[in-house]
Parts: C-alpha cells; structure tokens; sequence
C-alpha cells in the first residue's frame, strides 16, 4: 500500500468514526432532553383518551382554531384505535392563534365537566364558523360549545375563573419549555416529532411500541 493509499484509508476511518461519534452526541443530547423537560410533558387531569395503562403517550400541543390541528384530528384517533390499549394521547393547549386563549379556557371548562372531547370534536368540525383569516371568536366558539349538555352557568363561571386561567397559562409555559413554536407539535414517550408528517408520526409510535412491549 503505497503512502497516498494509507493517506486516504486514515481519513476514510476518522471520517467514519466522526459521523459514528455525531450520531452518538445527538441521540445522547435527545435523550437528556427529554430528561429534562419531562415535567412539561407530564401534568395531572389533562384531556386524556386510550388504552389507561398503556405504555405509548402521545403529547399533542394544539390549538382548536389550527387547521392542520384538525385535520390531525381523526388521524390521531386512527392510532389509538389500531393500538387499542397499548397507546393513549394527551391533549395539552398552545393557543397561538389570535382569540384562541379565550377558546381554549371553554374547552378547559367543558373538559371539567367531561366535555372535552364533544367539545373539542364540535369545535373542530365547524371551525370555519368560528375562526375568520387565522383569527378566533371566541362568542362564536362559545355558542357552539353551548348546544353540548352542559350546565351553561358552570361553564361561563369556570371559564372565566382563576382555575382554569392558572391550566391554560401553565400549558403555554410547558409549549414554551418544549419549544412549541407551531401547532400540532407531537411528543411520543417524550420524544419529539422533529420531521412532521403523518408518516413520521406513525413510524415515531411504531418504534415506542416496538420498545416497550
């Protein structure tokens, strides 16, 4: 082997062990974050569907008035349905759009009396109803939010109160926490969805499956 042929092996193998050692960084650096901001992602009495003891968490941050939001929507349920019992997802708020703080406070006051899902599912069907050029109005969420079996009293009381006040500012802290710059933004055993896509999030729940069960 002559001197120029070593030459080129050499930088072949650091090349090698650079690339090894990049990829190596970045799944460490993956798995330290999600270490870290696993207290965001986690909060009690949050909306909730799924298998109660399964062992794949979907976090999704939306906003109700996010078109792409609700178009994600049924896609969403499809995984749990096909993963009954082994996967769950958690809703949690990240009103980025004009008017939708006030919205959500609605979802969070039906959600207290067991609402969220109809409400949510309401809200996303006639979105066009109630969100004009991006922006929401939340009378007119509110109105249709109204036509569910609610105790409406309740619902104007708990949607105007501290309490929820206190939920929704402590989503928007955790989006914050998490770098949700964009709604959906989707979390998976604390994973991130960093190329979105419905494939990509497929494929990201289909390897927390295949690592815990």
């Amino acid at each position: 082997m002559n001197n120029k042929t070593l030459f080129i092996s050499v930088a072949a193998l650091f090349g090698l062990a650079f690339i090894a050692a990049v990829a190596v960084y970045k799944s460490q650096q993956t798995s330290t974050l999600a270490g870290e901001v696993l207290p965001a992602l986690e909060r009690i009495n949050v909306p909730a569907k799924g298998g109660k003891d399964a062992k794949v968490t979907i976090v999704e941050f939306f906003d109700p008035a996010c078109g792409t939001c609700s178009q994600f929507y049924p896609l969403v349920n499809n995984l749990v349905k096909k993963y009954r019992g082994k996967v769950k997802v958690v809703m949690r708020y990240a009103p980025l759009h004009q008017g939708s703080e006030e919205v959500v406070k609605m979802l969070e006051a039906a959600h207290l009396q067991g609402q969220f899902w109809p409400a949510v599912e309401l809200l996303f069907a006639n979105q066009q109803q109630w969100v004009e050029h991006h922006v929401s109005n939340p009378q007119s969420a509110l109105a249709g939010i109204k036509t569910l079996p609610l105790d409406h009293k309740q619902l104007e009381n708990d949607w105007k109160s501290s309490k929820v006040a206190n939920i929704i500012a402590q989503d928007i802290q955790d989006g914050q926490t998490l770098q949700v710059r964009a709604t959906p933004q989707f979390f998976v055993n604390g994973k991130p969805l960093v190329v979105f896509g419905y494939q990509e999030l497929v494929d990201l729940v289909e390897e927390a499956i295949t690592e815990a069960y």
